[in-house]
């Protein structure tokens, strides 16, 4: 692959991006640099809300029988280009082969979703409200809306938003990642083979002043975004003052629970795939295991040693369970983190601090880590890592693990692993976290639920996928009408 400088993609058209300033797309695993990523300005954000809003309202009125033609169409050329697309993934991501084409079956999930809008979409009826009188409910599309995406899922994220603001007769500007540009990149080279009318979809490559720019921009009525509570907060509050919808995704410290009655094996392979899958870059990581009873020295020994025997390594080779982190700043950043925790008492069982694979000596490669001993009240414990870094915490009951996760900052996941139906329906009950998992690490929602988050996890009302999404990416009108009898008889 040559390292060509990827270009946006306004009013049906590939073109330059306005910017001089470029920064490079590399390969996590090797170094190699894949693409020169523009750094758009606020003209560039400028030109695609103006093609957005041009095109709005021939595609409002387009009928969303007609509107969800292109996302069956759509639908089928991403499964037809899933390898490619996966591929593109683990190139410029670093996740294995398999995770990158499960990442695109979910986005292709919420694809068949969005196809139900007409029924989504419907509206209320009630017949003489009052005397002669009706009353109705219709929903009506946004306007231009945008997604400010992440790097982890550069293939998924997306659709949380794109193929639901498509069907409900929005337009649309995307805004990748710019350390993972390139897969959205092909996806637009998919979409602009559906025969979009020209402004419907739109892309722009950059940074934060492409950010700011959607943000305040006039023309731009909703924004979604995943990434950090900070830019989560940043983007909630900017975008807000600038009277927009959001739904800003942010961070997370997701723990799972494990009680004596779990199944020790099942237990221990599912939180080490919650942990380490994706070399831990993910929302909804399980970054954090709190074992309860006696428990605690069979889980640490068993997770022990399957951190230990984790294959690492190209997310191309075949064997490999997990990749780089994305860059090696990020691997110097877990680094302190890990140096903090056992400053803070904790006992480090599993080093994978360090870490060469035969070669790739330029891949920023970690392997994966087991801290014990976290001080509950320390940094370490209620900090995102962002790596492939589980820590332990030993608690004596059920309500002490639910009192510590329900203290924390965050509410994206939390996960119980039990035998005990009482015990998991107290948890699900009063764990503090939007996405609950019982016998699940990795509890996210299939696309006709809503992808929740609580508290410092999560910034607005209505959250992606499914309902939400029709709720966010649409506006209620409401209409009170009477037609006299004598007006009529006039006709």
């Amino acid at each position: 692959m040559t390292a060509k400088t990827l270009s946006n993609y306004i009013d049906g058209e590939w073109r330059a991006a306005g910017a001089q300033e470029t920064m490079p797309v590399t390969n996590p695993a090797t170094g190699e640099v894949l693409a020169q990523v523009p750094l758009s300005t606020a003209a560039d954000v400028g030109l695609a809300a103006s093609a957005a809003q041009a095109a709005f309202d021939g595609w409002r009125r387009t009928p969303a029988t007609a509107r969800i033609q292109f996302l069956f169409k759509l639908k089928r050329l991403l499964e037809e280009n899933t390898e490619e697309l996966a591929r593109t993934i683990t190139l410029e991501n670093g996740k294995t082969l398999e995770e990158a084409r499960g990442e695109l079956a979910r986005a292709v999930e919420n694809v068949e979703v969005a196809c139900g809008i007409p029924m989504l979409m419907q509206g209320d009826y009630s017949e003489d409200i009052a005397r002669g009188i009706d009353e109705y409910m219709i929903r009506q599309p946004v306007g231009v809306c945008a997604t400010i995406a992440p790097f982890n899922f550069p293939g998924m994220i997306a659709f949380w938003y794109l193929p639901y603001a498509l069907a409900c007769g929005n337009t649309f500007i995307m805004k990748p990642a710019e350390r993972c540009p390139m897969t959205m990149q092909r996806v637009f080279e998919l979409l602009h083979q559906l025969g979009l009318p020209k402004g419907v979809v739109n892309l722009v490559n950059g940074g934060p002043v492409a950010v700011d720019a959607i943000l305040d921009h006039p023309l731009v009525r909703a924004v979604t975004f995943v990434g950090s509570t900070a830019v989560a907060r940043h983007v909630y509050s900017r975008a807000a003052v600038n009277g927009k919808r959001v739904q800003a995704q942010g961070g997370a410290k997701n723990p799972v629970v494990v009680l004596p009655d779990a199944d020790l094996e099942m237990t221990t392979r599912i939180v080490a795939d919650a942990a380490f899958g994706n070399a831990g870059q993910r929302c909804l990581a399980a970054s954090l295991a709190i074992t309860v009873g006696a428990v605690h020295s069979q889980f640490v020994e068993a997770i022990a040693d399957a951190a230990t025997n984790r294959v690492v390594g190209y997310g191309m080779d075949a064997g490999v369970e997990m990749g780089p982190v994305i860059t090696a700043q990020s691997k110097t950043r877990i680094q302190g983190l890990m140096r903090q925790g056992t400053a803070e008492g904790a006992r480090l069982l599993v080093d994978g601090s360090v870490a060469a694979v035969e070669g790739y000596a330029q891949g920023s490669f970690m392997r994966p880590s087991v801290m014990d001993g976290l001080s509950p009240d320390g940094e370490i414990a209620r900090a995102e890592i962002f790596g492939p870094v589980l820590g332990l915490i030993h608690v004596e009951s059920v309500d002490a693990a639910l009192d510590f996760i329900n203290s924390g900052k965050y509410g994206n996941m939390a996960c119980l692993f039990t035998a005990s139906g009482a015990s998991a329906r107290k948890f699900r009950v009063e764990a503090q976290t939007g996405n609950i998992g019982i016998n699940i690490g990795v509890a996210a929602p299939m696309a006709f639920f809503p992808f929740s988050g609580w508290k410092d996890s999560f910034f607005g009302d209505m959250h992606g996928q499914g309902k939400h999404a029709v709720e966010f990416f649409t506006q209620t009108k409401v209409v009170v009408e009477r037609w006299p009898q004598e007006w009529t008889r006039k006709f």
